[in-house]
């Protein structure tokens, strides 16, 4: 965990979360599958204007209402009291309702008729309404598609969980023109289409529970996904700044982890436009300026990591590439007090910038990391001052207030043969080199990378991260990651699948190529990125042959 004097904004509270449930009514048409809409009031105290699923807050009545309730076996407590609450509101918002009478008929249009929507002052409340017209909710026809938790910048937060049911035959939306207006039925492509038009607003998570919504084509497709009883996604979503105005991002977003370590008590101040011209400063002790070279294989470009601060002195990690003005801005950034240079491998991007740094520094710091392999291309040759062990630890220390960085190296061949990753110990970080990217996966160019070693060496930043525990992985190019085991997992299953992929393609053409086999296991890749992903079919090839499973 990043120590509390390492973060840059005031820690806070965030604004407690509510209980609450939405509804997300469904039915099928010869168009495709729709979704039930319907517009807030435009002086709603949240989403004013916005079109959204009908539900709200869940109240002490829902929770006692189980008796009026139809249950499946594996439906819990809470379960059934939010779908309670989302069919209640739906019906005080919309007039529809999902209920039965005892003998199994849908609720009869007289006995809605006679129904209060509004249950408040002296109303019977909804359960004792259906009680004394013999009805039952038909609460285990009703499915939990996603969990929302309401972000932590804003002062009113709910915990929802967005539900899903088929629309009831034969009933008629009709919105109380108090809270909702203009009930909509809509296909979710229809909705994000208008929204991208600004002619249908749309709150953040009402837009990507709609893009998932997207992806099926009926009603039975929607209920068949959800029968495992858990959400199909969950999500607390933040924020930061981009182009100077607010963006949203979930979990799955490239830039979710870095606003989680920035601000992760959620405050919006945080500029997330990629530039070269000044550190980025992430941390107290912890900055980064990324060098001036975006491309496809470089994304917005190499980042080069200020470790430490003005009383400690500085270690630079990956000083980059041979660019001067960038050497030149790491050297100001630092005020030329680098203690260290660290190359976590020898390519071209990564290491050049090394000898240059250092020869602007007065106190000519060493230049650490691991030789390279013959195996290295010419452009990727590399010689420290000093080879780093595998388990070292290099120290940044202030004696007189008593705080330290310490920096334990971990060795990680595979992308390269002289791949190293750093553990900054204190606030677990992990430093990643190319091993781990943001965004997309590293390539493993053999001879001098090695499939196997990569993902053995997987298995080792696993083991330092779960010891050292490690929450964020900063990684050479894109933004910081959050949930690190669970990142570097994922990463793991992702190349297993690949290689899955590719011997299915080697087994069904075994007198193929790289260039036969391309095409099939990585034709969910555009073509313009195989001439590189040929090279990690390759690293893989030669992985399977070792193991003589080609």
């Amino acid at each position: 965990m990043v120590r509390p004097t390492q973060l840059l904004h005031s820690q806070r509270e965030p604004a407690p979360v509510r209980p609450a449930a939405t509804l997300l009514l469904l039915r099928d048409t010869p168009a495709g599958l729709e979704v039930l809409m319907t517009r807030r009031s435009d002086k709603a105290s949240f989403g004013a204007g916005a079109y959204v699923f009908p539900g709200g807050r869940i109240d002490d009545g829902d929770a006692q209402a189980h008796g009026i309730a139809a249950r499946r076996a594996t439906q819990s407590d809470v379960q059934l009291t939010q779908s309670i609450a989302a069919l209640r509101e739906s019906f005080e918002e919309l007039g529809v309702l999902l209920a039965h009478h005892a003998d199994g008929r849908p609720v009869q249009a007289a006995v809605l008729a006679a129904m209060n929507r509004s249950t408040a002052g002296d109303a019977p409340s909804f359960a004792a309404q259906c009680a004394q017209h013999g009805l039952t909710l038909a609460s285990d026809r009703v499915f939990t598609f996603a969990h929302w938790i309401t972000d932590r910048d804003l002062p009113k937060r709910f915990d929802v969980p967005f539900l899903v049911a088929r629309m009831p035959d034969g009933q008629i939306p009709v919105a109380d023109e108090s809270e909702q207006f203009e009930p909509v039925w809509v296909r979710p492509a229809d909705a994000l289409e208008r929204h991208k038009a600004r002619r249908f607003l749309l709150m953040f998570p009402t837009v990507r529970t709609l893009e998932r919504l997207a992806a099926y084509a009926t009603v039975d497709a929607v209920l068949g996904a959800c029968d495992q009883e858990q959400p199909l996604f969950t999500s607390c979503p933040r924020a930061g700044l981009l182009a100077g105005k607010e963006a949203r991002y979930m979990e799955s977003d490239t830039p979710y982890g870095e606003l989680a370590l920035v601000c992760p008590d959620g405050q919006i101040v945080h500029a997330l436009d990629w530039q070269s011209e000044q550190p980025v400063r992430l941390l107290h002790n912890l900055q980064r300026l990324t060098a001036p070279n975006p491309s496809a294989m470089t994304g917005p470009g190499t980042n080069s990591y200020i470790v430490g601060d003005a009383a400690t002195g500085y270690l630079v990690i990956d000083p980059g590439p041979l660019d001067a003005g960038h050497i030149r801005r790491l050297h100001d950034a630092t005020g030329g007090d680098i203690r260290m240079i660290v190359c976590t491998h020898s390519h071209a991007d990564h290491s050049p910038a090394a000898l240059p740094l250092q020869a602007l520094c007065e106190a000519r710091p060493p230049i650490l990391g691991l030789p390279s392999a013959p195996t290295a291309k010419p452009t990727a040759r590399f010689t420290p001052d000093r080879a780093l062990d595998d388990g070292e630890r290099l120290v940044l220390q202030d004696a007189s207030r008593g705080t330290a960085h310490t920096l334990r190296v971990v060795h990680t061949p595979g992308h390269a043969s002289n791949h190293l990753c750093l553990v900054l110990e204190e606030d677990g970080l992990l430093f990643s080199g190319d091993h781990i990217l943001n965004g997309s996966t590293t390539v493993v160019d053999p001879p001098d990378g090695n499939m196997t070693a990569y993902l053995d060496s997987l298995d080792t930043l696993d083991e330092a991260c779960a010891s050292a525990k490690v929450e964020f992985i900063l990684p050479a190019h894109g933004y910081v990651l959050a949930s690190a085991r669970d990142a570097i997992a994922f990463l793991k299953m992702h190349r297993l699948r690949r290689e899955a992929r590719i011997l299915a393609a080697m087994r069904a053409q075994p007198d193929g190529t790289v260039e036969d086999w391309l095409p099939i296991a990585y034709a969910d890749v555009p073509e313009r990125m195989w001439p590189v992903a040929a090279r990690s079919l390759a690293a893989h090839v030669e992985r399977l042959r070792e193991r003589e499973l080609a």
